[in-house]
């Protein structure tokens, strides 16, 4: 059963490591099209954009709520890092908790 929930909670370490990832891509982009550097007019940078932006969005809307209004710096996508950041670390000790 040990070996079960370990595997278990290292698929969801897995996954929130992949989207710390995956914000970290939608923050490029969105550098990369605020400077001038890819268009939104090539329809691959809008395709780009717009999966990034389902899959980040519904995690940082609600943070940019609470978070107060800087402007045109969005500290959004640092907070959710460090919320991903300390639940990949508590999940790391509660894997190695169980498996030993």
């Amino acid at each position: 059963m040990h070996a079960i929930l370990a595997a278990a909670i290292e698929v969801v370490i897995l996954a929130l490591n992949l989207y710390w990832y995956v914000v970290l891509a939608a923050v490029v982009v969105s550098w990369l099209v605020a400077f001038g550097i890819v268009n939104t007019y090539n329809s691959t940078v809008r395709t780009l954009l717009t999966v990034l932006s389902r899959l980040t969005e519904p995690v940082l809307r609600p943070l940019r709520r609470v978070l107060p209004d800087l402007g045109s710096v969005d500290l959004s996508p640092i907070v959710l890092w460090l919320v991903l950041y300390f639940l990949i670390r508590v999940l790391e000790q509660l894997r190695f908790s169980i498996a030993f």
